[in-house]
């Protein structure tokens, strides 16, 4: 862990580069990696073709995504990585925002050691000999 995954609608598909998001997520985790190990990282964007925004009369669209990471880090630390990502996000879709109805949210959800089950042979790649 983490993983970042962001739902957006189908009407940004064209526009809203979002694996160039992606990206720039993995970046700001990958700076971190005394929280963050780099072998974990996971960031995936799920289309959405069925949904309702407000009262369905304009193409309005929304962008909403989650940072699911295990337990142990500081408050200070899981406030400055989610608005590090906000702010990411913000900047990320600043010009489709001047020009469209656009909502944008973000969430930090954070697991117990005990809920989660985890094997991976990435790891060792990054590990420092």
């Amino acid at each position: 862990m983490p993983h970042f995954i962001v739902e957006y609608t189908d009407n940004l598909k064209e526009e809203g580069d979002l694996r160039g998001l992606l990206k720039k997520i993995n970046d700001v985790l990958i700076s971190r990696p005394d929280l963050f190990p780099i072998g974990g990282i996971r960031s995936r964007a799920i289309e959405l073709n069925e949904y309702v925004i407000a009262d369905d009369t304009e193409d309005d669209a929304f962008v909403h995504a989650q940072l699911k990471i295990g337990g142990g880090r500081s408050k200070e630390d899981k406030a400055m990585i989610s608005e590090k990502i906000f702010e990411t996000m913000e900047t990320h879709f600043a010009s489709l925002f001047e020009k469209r109805y656009l909502a944008l949210s973000f969430e930090l959800q954070e697991f117990g050691e005990g809920g989660t089950y985890k094997k991976n042979n990435i790891h060792p790649r990054y590990k420092k000999t």
